[in-house]
């Protein structure tokens, strides 16, 4: 009956294994997938073994996506919350305000996406130009699109975001004028109270939610220049280590100089020795000679003694 209890798990079991999943590099996704799909199978957890393994492998685009979303969350909920602002601002705003908010969320898309490949590049799998530009066009569309928004947030993309369509006013009259669609209708007729009071209304809406964007863009170029700051640090500290590295390469390279050294005088050492044991046994052999030959002299010497009595 636990077992039973058990199959459909606990929810928040197979929604972390599954978090943790999409962080995994697509070449070994399928792999760790089965793994834990085969670990809650044995754990009595049929269903969420089937959602597991249901999972589809991401794409390296998505997969960059998700990871700097896990990795960067305060940049990434900044990133959404900019995403509503513009989009609640684009629905009001005249020709010129579109420009300027289009020209700051280009800049913001490119930070972002500087930042995925920077992590993905960490993670041993950099980017090449085709798939940073789809995770450019999937972040573009998390800006313009609240779907897109909706599922980049849930962190489990498996292919790159295509936005619907530009922002309108992207591709606007070059001279500046205000988007057809959005020019007053010609009236013979004089404005009356109320129509008088709905531009005016339209107008102040239009600045607040102009001066919300402005904030929103504000705070996430803050928090760019901060991450700018830190790149210059992690930065400075990679060239003092590189230094450091450096300056041991050469130390390493003297000691091992000096052991080539020392091994050559261990050489000559052994080479000087074993021409010294060679002359000792030769002076041995010598000294043996001399010693027989003198053993012998002395016997002739006793014989010619002992003759001559």
């Amino acid at each position: 009956m636990r077992r039973e209890e058990r199959r459909g798990g606990t929810g928040h079991e197979v929604d972390s294994a599954l978090d943790g999943l999409y962080t995994v590099p697509p070449a070994d996704f399928v792999a760790r997938r089965e793994e834990l799909a085969g670990a809650a199978r044995a754990d009595g957890r049929a269903e969420d073994a089937r959602r597991i393994h249901a999972a589809r492998r991401p794409t390296l685009a998505a997969w960059a996506a998700n990871l700097l979303l896990r990795s960067r969350p305060a940049e990434s909920g900044q990133f959404l919350e900019l995403g509503q602002a513009l989009r609640e601002a684009y629905r009001s705003l005249d020709a010129d305000g579109l420009r300027e908010l289009s020209a700051r969320r280009q800049r913001v898309v490119a930070a972002l996406s500087r930042q995925g490949a920077r992590l993905a590049r960490d993670a041993g799998h950099p980017l090449s130009d085709a798939v940073r530009q789809e995770l450019e066009s999937t972040l573009r569309a998390v800006l313009s699109d609240p779907e897109a928004a909706g599922q980049w947030a849930a962190g489990r993309l498996h292919s790159a975001l295509t936005p619907p369509s530009a922002f309108p006013g992207d591709s606007g009259p070059a001279s500046g004028a205000a988007p057809t669609a959005r020019r007053p209708a010609a009236t013979a007729a004089p404005a009356g109270p109320q129509e008088k009071d709905g531009p005016a209304e339209r107008h102040r809406v239009r600045e607040a939610r102009l001066a919300a964007a402005r904030e929103a863009a504000e705070v996430a170029g803050q928090r760019l220049r901060a991450l700018r700051a830190e790149h210059a640090e992690a930065d400075a500290r990679a060239r003092r280590a590189g230094d450091s590295c450096g300056e041991a390469r050469k130390r390493l390279s003297a000691a091992e100089e000096e052991v080539r050294r020392a091994r050559e005088g261990l050489r000559r050492a052994e080479r000087e020795r074993e021409e010294a044991e060679e002359r000792l046994r030769a002076a041995a052999d010598a000294v043996g000679v001399a010693e027989r030959e003198a053993r012998k002299a002395e016997q002739e010497a006793d014989r010619a003694a002992a003759g001559g009595r």
